[in-house]
């Protein structure tokens, strides 16, 4: 049995009291007396980041998300789909976000779309931020100028 178990859910985590994130869930279940501990995101989650002035600098969303509290790591599965603070947008059918290392990291699918090119490949390893990242098996259109 779950010790929380909410629905339509969205909380407010700030840093130095300034609100840095929003998160928003349609069901949030905590199951603090599994072995290991787990919260449960079965319907869904959508976080936003901000930036100084309150706008939204990146985002991410997953169909399903679990989260393993002694390890420390996320687990999306189904439409990940993420936008960077550079404006890169991310998807793949599964991700991982491992807290402690502060990687993110996949062995399916990704696309990653830029202003002018789409990158595509098998795996990726990242920082959390999304910014430094390395794609396994790359595949990808990347525009040049005839001259």
């Amino acid at each position: 049995m779950p010790a929380l178990d909410a629905e339509q859910v969205t909380t407010l985590i700030s840093d130095s009291g300034v609100v840095r994130y929003r998160v928003k869930a349609e069901r949030w279940q905590v199951f603090d007396k599994a072995n290991p501990p787990y919260w449960e995101f079965d319907n869904g989650i959508y976080l936003e980041r901000f930036d100084e002035e309150q706008n939204i600098d990146a985002w991410l969303q997953a169909d399903y998300a679990y989260y393993d509290e002694q390890a420390q790591i996320w687990h999306l599965i189904g439409n990940v789909h993420a936008k960077n603070l550079e404006g890169e947008e991310f998807d793949t059918p599964e991700i991982y976000w491992d807290q402690k290392t502060e990687k993110v990291y996949s062995d399916t699918t990704i696309v990653i779309t830029r202003e002018t090119s789409i990158i595509r490949g098998v795996g990726f390893d990242s920082n959390q931020s999304l910014t430094k990242y390395t794609i396994r098996k790359p595949t990808g259109v990347i525009p040049i100028r005839d001259e």
